[in-house]
């Protein structure tokens, strides 16, 4: 059976909207929620990134039910690991038990923000590795010193610590972070169908972990609107992550995408108000072996009604496809 989530994505909604949204996903019967973790919206007209930590923390008291996950957060350069150790045992305790704490390697957009520079992608593996280390070491509930080579942490202890830690799932897109995420992850988090991802995520040992992806969609009567929002909002989806985690602000986006057409944007994302059409978009997600689906509904103000018709038709069509 596979799980349909429901994404609050902090760059196209205030963050009291996004409590409100993911409290009408709860009620619609989505089985999960993830939260996007930005310093900045990938475009301008996204228009919003407030603070993804604070917002899940009021999600965890205004819910009940629906699970709580990062998706995700970078713990080597805006975020201190021991710190975001904190964040995670602290949100673990008030959501009692729904986090998982979704972590990745960065995206230059975010990250620059500290001064820090942007090394390579091998480097920000490598700091990546270190920093699950020391959050797993905080988890066990003792002191921790670490002198490592990127990072040190100096007799930290996490005062408040859930009887059972969130669970670490790591965001991956080749070999290497599907290595390290087989090693050291609890689940493995994908924005592409890519059944080889899995693949790999196994061989080094995710086997039988669960394996979490995330497609937009675009839920809107009139089909034709629903292109342009797709386009004016998230044209930058197609772009991959290569592409994606080295552009450092909006308008460099916004200049790596000018070529792209809202017919291109129509073709990668599913738009209008069929179900049968979302559907489509999601199986191959679940061909390829994804347990977990999050769904990205683009356009903060289409919120409540896209959580509407998820509940009276989009969620039924995929139980029934995918159930």
């Amino acid at each position: 059976m596979v799980q349909i989530g429901y994404t609050m994505m902090t760059e196209q909604a205030g963050p009291r909207d996004l409590v409100d949204h993911v409290v009408q996903a709860e009620e619609a019967g989505f089985d999960f929620s993830v939260t996007s973790d930005h310093y900045f919206p990938w475009l301008r007209s996204q228009g919003h990134a407030p603070h993804a930590w604070t917002v899940l923390g009021a999600a965890a008291q205004a819910t009940s039910r629906i699970p709580l996950m990062t998706y995700v957060t970078c713990p080597t350069f805006r975020y201190h690991p021991a710190v975001v150790a904190q964040k995670a045992a602290t949100l673990q305790l008030l959501s009692e038990g729904r986090f998982r704490l979704g972590l990745g390697s960065g995206e230059n957009l975010n990250e620059h923000v500290v001064g820090g520079g942007w090394p390579s992608v091998d480097v920000r593996h490598e700091m990546l590795e270190e920093a699950i280390g020391i959050i797993r070491a905080l988890f066990e509930g003792g002191h921790v010193t670490h002198r490592g080579a990127h990072f040190d942490v100096d007799s930290a202890k996490l005062w408040d610590l859930p009887d059972e830690p969130p669970p670490i799932g790591l965001a991956v897109s080749g070999e290497r972070s599907c290595e390290l995420a087989g090693r050291l992850a609890d689940l493995v988090i994908a924005t592409e169908p890519k059944g080889d991802l899995l693949d790999t995520f196994d061989r080094h040992g995710g086997k039988g972990k669960a394996r979490v992806g995330q497609l937009p969609v675009c839920y809107d009567p009139d089909k034709d609107a629903a292109v342009r929002r797709a386009h004016d909002q998230f044209r930058w989806f197609g772009s991959g992550w290569k592409v994606n985690s080295e552009l450092p602000h909006p308008d460099s986006f916004d200049a790596a995408t000018q070529f792209v057409k809202p017919e291109d944007v129509a073709e990668a994302i599913a738009c209008g108000d069929d179900p049968d059409d979302f559907v489509a978009a999601v199986k191959p997600y679940a061909d390829a072996g994804f347990t977990e689906i999050a769904l990205v509904q683009i356009g903060g103000d289409s919120q409540p009604a896209f959580l509407d018709w998820s509940a009276k038709k989009l969620l039924p069509a995929l139980r029934d496809a995918f159930g």
